[in-house]
């Protein structure tokens, strides 16, 4: 279960990260830069103007070691960041061959031409980059193509330059032979090397560090929002008490003389919870499905027994109750074989709060 999660959660990172680098390279203009192969591994460097701006001068190289002599200016390497490079081959370092096909085959050509390349070349599919012309249609129901193929080794240290500088992407031309009828160009090879928005940008990473940062603030929210409720609870329950205290006392005052049995019996009257009252309290607190089978009150404790069939979860009701707090079992639960339920013993602590007008 939780290998697939990890797989499901990767793939919709991997599919969101996508979508973003589509809206990148859909949104960013990108450079175009042409590197034009010419004699003895010699090649030109060109570039179109960005955003109205001048272009940069063309530069002419050669590739030793897989580096440029002489090497590029600070603008050159500036401008590769983020672009997309074409190389142009010379047509003397590409094998062009004119194919035919019967004409139901156009729709699998790719796979046709990609198990008999080591044939039609001197490469294995492997080894070997190459491209076709659109088909044309000739006698008999066949249709005819231009194969142009190449070493992949002859593309490999100016794809991993370009890597190197920081493009986004490398694409290979061929140019055929005039008079074959293909396009100008032939595209032998292409490949994304970073999105538009950059190689320093880790989007799975970073889309990574944005959910747990979210998940870490949610849980933070969720705690602080416990901890202000259980404080805001407390403080409602002191001024509940208080509330109720001062009423007692003022009532007391109004109608007390002194020490006399009339202001002791009042006071008594006024401290001391009704027994109709705790017990209407404990009713409305208690489930249907729990049964009382005693109640005894002695000064602010209230002991109750009886049956229920989740008696743990009783401790929690009363605690939310306004008229009891601390409540405890002062005696095991035990359940019978033919009680109904688990047999309870609580013990609550009254408060003076019974309602409006106490």
């Amino acid at each position: 279960m939780i290998s697939e999660l990890k797989e499901l959660f990767a793939e919709w990172i991997a599919a969101v990260a996508r979508a973003i680098h589509w809206i990148a390279g859909r949104f960013m203009q990108q450079r175009q830069i042409s590197l034009i192969e010419g004699d003895d591994n010699t090649f030109t460097a060109k570039t179109a103007p960005v955003n109205k701006g001048a272009a940069l001068p063309d530069v002419s190289f050669r590739l030793l070691e897989g580096r440029p002599t002489p090497a590029f200016t600070a603008d050159w390497e500036a401008a590769f960041g983020g672009a997309s490079v074409e190389l142009l081959l010379e047509p003397e370092h590409i094998l062009f061959r004119s194919l035919d096909f019967p004409r139901r085959a156009v729709e699998f050509l790719d796979g046709m031409i990609r198990a008999q390349i080591d044939r039609l070349t001197p490469w294995t599919a492997n080894e070997a980059v190459f491209g076709w012309s659109p088909p044309s249609d000739i006698a008999n129901e066949r249709i005819q193509l231009t194969l142009a193929a190449t070493s992949k080794s002859k593309i490999q240290p100016l794809l991993q330059l370009a890597s190197n500088l920081g493009a986004a992407s490398v694409s290979a031309f061929a140019e055929p032979p005039p008079g074959d009828g293909a396009p100008a160009k032939l595209k032998v090879f292409d490949t994304a090397l970073q999105s538009a928005v950059g190689r320093r940008m880790d989007v799975p990473r970073l889309l990574r560090i944005i959910l747990l940062g979210t998940g870490l603030a949610a849980a933070a929210s969720l705690v602080l929002a416990a901890y202000a409720g259980n404080m805001l609870d407390a403080e409602q329950q002191q001024l509940l008490r208080q509330i109720a205290e001062r009423r007692a006392s003022l009532r007391l005052g109004q109608t007390a003389a002194g020490g006399s049995a009339l202001s002791l019996l009042a006071k008594r009257k006024q401290t001391t919870p009704s027994s109709v009252m705790v017990l209407e309290a404990i009713s409305r607190v208690l489930p249907d499905s729990t049964y009382v089978t005693e109640l005894r009150i002695e000064g602010d404790k209230v002991q109750v027994v009886g049956i229920s069939q989740d008696a743990p979860s009783l401790i929690r009701l009363m605690e939310q109750s306004p008229q009891f707090s601390r409540a405890t079992f002062f005696a095991p639960t035990t359940r019978a074989q033919n009680d109904p339920g688990e047999r309870f013993h609580i013990e609550v602590h009254l408060t003076p709060y019974f309602g409006s007008g106490t």
